[in-house]
């Protein structure tokens, strides 16, 4: 039998979290890849602006991760969204609105190197990271926000289903990739 690929070994990650903690497990976790690590929106913007990452994940509250988001979407720099506070229907379509390429519950992190992974793998094969992501975390999204919780944005999800594709997000996301840039 194979082993898959490491996706992470050797990628330079941003981690950005204000809890001190959840940086030292992230990095821990991902001990293939190296991390660097910042506590607060000023210093990650400047690590954004200043280093070139394979993948930054960001946590949506107390760092201002969804305006960091735009940073990184800005750079081409896939990323994923990581939070416990902001865990709802809302925030998972604005991360998606706005370029992310994942949006995982702190809940799962002992699990962040194999999600990081899978996700990393989806996007290097040029396919929709989100449908990689639903297929694993769709029961605990949908037990999570309660039945029925995609109808009350049916238009949007209903695009999103049909095409794993989120229009504005992927576009901007796209325009900056490297490998389709030179394609084009």
């Amino acid at each position: 039998m194979t082993q898959e690929k490491n996706w992470l070994k050797g990628k330079r990650v941003l981690a950005v979290d204000d809890e001190k903690d959840v940086l030292e497990t992230i990095v821990d976790i991902l001990e293939e890849a190296r991390v660097d690590t910042a506590q607060d929106y000023g210093s990650a913007s400047e690590k954004i602006q200043n280093v070139r990452y394979d993948l930054a994940v960001l946590d949506i509250m107390g760092v201002d991760g969804l305006k960091l988001l735009e940073q990184t979407v800005e750079r081409g720099i896939p990323t994923v969204m990581l939070t416990a506070h902001a865990v709802n229907p809302e925030a998972l379509m604005e991360s998606i609105r706005k370029g992310a390429v994942s949006y995982l519950p702190k809940e799962t992190m002992a699990e962040l190197d194999v999600l990081l992974n899978d996700l990393l793998a989806a996007y290097e094969r040029g396919e929709p990271p989100w449908k990689r992501l639903f297929e694993r975390l769709g029961s605990y999204f949908d037990e999570r926000f309660g039945p029925g919780w995609r109808q009350k944005e049916k238009t949007f999800w209903s695009e999103f289903d049909v095409t794993y594709q989120v229009g504005k997000g992927i576009q901007e996301r796209l325009k900056r990739d490297r490998r389709f840039m030179d394609k084009v």
